[in-house]
């Protein structure tokens, strides 16, 4: 479940990639950022649509999801 203000997927907006509620920042943004060494605050600088919130609450979906994975397996 995703909470609200946070990711939103809509056909009219990027062809439905998930972007940060209020945004067309997709949230695949944030993850390659971390991924290239960057951090959580350059991302934001980059990107100042989206808020610290929502990155947080993005990354902590991510982490929920991969550890109920983890438990289910």
């Amino acid at each position: 479940m995703i909470p609200k203000g946070v990711v939103h997927s809509d056909p009219q907006v990027l062809g439905g990639t998930p972007v940060f509620v209020g945004t067309r920042v997709p949230v695949q943004s944030l993850f390659d950022y971390l991924e290239g060494g960057e951090t959580l605050d350059e991302f934001l600088r980059q990107f100042p649509s989206v808020n610290r919130q929502q990155a947080l609450a993005a990354l902590e979906m991510a982490r929920d999801s991969v550890l109920s994975r983890a438990h289910s397996a």
